[in-house]
């Protein structure tokens, strides 16, 4: 399953814009951006963005990135994980 990847446009005042343009480099992602993601008081306290509906949050954009592909990552695992 592609990661989705939702930013705020509300937020880039933290560099999450700067975030956002690395991720959009990468074609296996789905990166959009919104104009409110409905999270005000944290959109206003840190950087953050939503893989796949799961809030990420940091202290830093250069952190947030790192999570985010550190969530990708665990997403990865689990869809290689065969059930049957």
């Amino acid at each position: 399953m592609r990661p989705i990847i939702e930013f705020c446009t509300n937020n880039m005042h933290h560099g999450t814009d700067e975030v956002m343009e690395k991720l959009e480099q990468n074609p296996d992602y789905d990166v959009l951006e919104y104009g409110c993601l409905g999270n005000c008081t944290l959109c206003y306290m840190f950087p953050y963005a939503m893989v796949n509906g799961e809030i990420i949050e940091a202290e830093t954009a250069d952190q947030l990135y790192e999570l985010i592909l550190d969530k990708i990552k665990e997403i990865e695992a689990w869809d290689a994980i065969d059930f049957d």
